[in-house]
């Protein structure tokens, strides 16, 4: 039998790039040192990971004065084959969503 110490690492669901697009989707104004600290990531890792996106169409940057402001493409879609003719869109509007408690 396994002990912790000799499982293997953890794994999770999303790539570092989904979870830099989620964060840039729950605030298009967001610094990328706020993503990189969201995310678990260096900020180099975040700069790179939207440079990335912004190559391929998913978002669009902009200055906003002194900050960049960031725009996500609409009717993106994903790149993998097993998720062709899916948008973006539906995956960042679940994961978008406030996730606090409810108090009722």
């Amino acid at each position: 039998m396994e002990s912790s110490s000799e499982r293997r690492p953890s794994w999770t669901f999303l790539t570092n790039h989904a979870r830099v697009l989620v964060a840039i989707s729950r605030d298009p104004g967001v610094r990328l040192r706020d993503v990189a600290a969201t995310c678990g990531l260096t900020e180099r890792t975040v700069q790179a990971i939207v440079s990335d996106l912004e190559a391929d169409g998913y978002l669009s940057r902009s200055r906003d004065g002194r900050r960049n402001r960031y725009e996500i493409a609409e009717g993106a879609m994903f790149r993998h084959p097993a998720e062709a003719g899916h948008e973006v869109a539906g995956l960042l509007s679940l994961l978008a969503e406030d996730t606090s408690p409810v108090s009722r």
